[in-house]
């Protein structure tokens, strides 16, 4: 029998993720022998695919990354050796006690399987979620640099390899980085581990209520300072599976409290009609040129005017628009919410006065990690969220999601994340305890997917991904939930 082998490089998400993870080992490894075992290093948060960490208790200095990256350089000029050694979930348990690791204990005593895989550098032993490189060799280009009290580990550049990532500073999404990690440290659930001790102690309606309870407070907020500001039109953006569309009637509600009469329009609904035959994989839409640009910039102009609008209406099954007498105009006291992940683009709003524009850019800035040591990607949280969605109510597989999610990102990066900047309010939609309800629906779709796909090894990452989650009943998920757009059920 003939066996195939696929080479992968940095450029191929799977094999720029086990760059990263060899890396952190190393670095994470350097720290240990510099600042002894008991420092606790967190890997928090992506910067634009490279990753911002923080050292619990001790500020980070340029001397002290000097001493880390001289540690590592020499791991990769001895071309050390990163071991994967597999062994009962009992010796795991010990070797992380022994080594300080508390975090990847109490996730190991939640962990299903007999054995685990525990990589091991020099004499330190790590848990990380999927495949490292074999040796320090292959791990020459990186960098580290202070930031905002930690530092950040600058990568190879899967799109041009040979140099740095670019380092790119969102300083309104960044601040709600920190804004999440302050409160999961509150209730604490700041890792998996953490979330599933609450879960087994039925303790879950609480953070699901409290979590519940700051999206509400943070809407609350948007909403007086557009009612303050006395603007006209608000534009809603953010890549796919976000949230855009329950956020936006949750800021209806929050405005209607102040006195404001809102009225949603998706910019869904301004899709161009595409043949419902042809192959979704082959459609960008994620590009600006997939909506009607022409029509909604007409029905704003009018609105704004006074005049009446048919507001179209699109079918996802049918891939078309359709005019059903939806009709709208605008009074003094009214407010329109535009929502759609083009809505910060410039182009959707040429005929709109910029002084009466509102924008708010949401995404799910997953802040909880797996441990200290692995991040929860933002994406995997969105991609799972719109499987989820799209098998119900848009007649899209997991398998077809997967394929076109390369795709997707690319769109997202190009059309709508170099809009964030411009956003006078940031949004996260991330729920702490939101993978525990997604799992009962996403793993079932995850599981169909064939051996032979393209796609099979994707979805057994995520697959193994999920399986870090205890799960809860979708029945305590209140209805008017960002999640209930991706679960369904919801109330508004």
């Amino acid at each position: 029998m003939r066996v195939g082998v696929n080479i992968l490089d940095i450029t191929n998400p799977h094999g720029f993720r086990a760059y990263q993870r060899s890396v952190v080992f190393m670095m994470l490894t350097s720290f240990r022998e510099v600042l002894g075992v008991k420092a606790r290093i967190l890997v928090e948060h992506s910067m634009s695919k490279n990753l911002f960490c923080e050292i619990v208790g001790m500020p980070v200095t340029e001397e002290l990354l000097e001493k880390i990256t001289a540690s590592m350089e020499e791991m990769v000029k001895s071309d050390l050796l990163i071991e994967k050694h597999v062994m009962p979930i009992e010796e795991a348990i010990s070797i992380a006690e022994r080594q300080g690791q508390y975090d990847k204990v109490l996730n190991l005593n939640f962990r299903r399987s007999s054995n685990v895989h525990f990589y091991k550098l020099k004499d330190f032993y790590n848990y990380f979620y999927g495949p490292m490189f074999p040796s320090c060799k292959y791990l020459k280009i990186f960098k580290l640099s202070v930031a905002d009290g930690g530092f950040i580990i600058q990568f190879e550049d899967h799109q041009n390899p040979g140099n740095l990532r670019p380092i790119k500073k969102i300083q309104n999404v960044n601040t709600v980085f920190r804004e999440s990690s302050k409160w999961l440290k509150v209730l604490n659930v700041d890792t998996v581990g953490a979330l599933n001790k609450n879960i087994a102690n039925r303790k879950i309606r609480d953070i699901i209520a409290i979590n519940e309870a700051l999206h509400e407070k943070k809407v609350a907020s948007i909403a007086d300072n557009i009612s303050n500001k006395n603007k006209k039109i608000v534009f809603i953006a953010g890549p796919t599976s976000s949230g855009k569309t329950t956020f936006a009637h949750r800021l209806a509600i929050q405005l209607k409290v102040t006195g404001i009469n809102p009225h949603v329009i998706s910019l869904d609904n301004y899709y161009r009609d595409y043949d419902p035959k042809e192959n979704l994989e082959d459609l960008d839409l994620e590009s600006i040129n997939a909506i009607d640009v022409a029509s909604i910039n007409s029905d704003l102009e009018n609105l704004l005017k006074g005049e009446t609008v048919d507001i179209p209406i699109y079918d996802f099954v049918k891939r078309k628009k359709s005019y059903q007498g939806n009709f709208l105009k605008l009074s003094l006291n009214d407010v329109l919410i535009i929502e759609g992940i083009h809505g910060l683009n410039e182009s959707i709003s040429e005929k709109v006065p910029k002084d009466i524009c509102y924008r708010v850019f949401i995404s799910a800035l997953t802040q909880l990690n797996l441990d200290d040591h692995n991040r929860i990607s933002t994406s995997d949280t969105r991609l799972i969220r719109r499987m989820t969605r799209d098998i119900t109510y848009r007649n899209t597989s997991a398998r077809t999601n997967l394929a076109m999610w390369s795709t997707v990102l690319k769109g997202e990066a190009k059309y709508i994340f170099p809009y964030q900047n411009t956003a006078d309010a940031v949004f996260n939609s991330a729920l702490v305890y939101e993978m525990s309800i997604l799992k009962q629906f996403a793993e079932p779709l995850l599981f169909a997917i064939d051996k032979t796909s393209p796609e099979y090894l994707e979805a057994r990452r995520l697959i193994k991904f999920l399986d870090s989650f205890l799960g809860v009943s979708s029945e305590q998920v209140p209805k008017n939930s960002i999640l209930r757009e991706f679960i369904g059920g919801l109330s508004l």
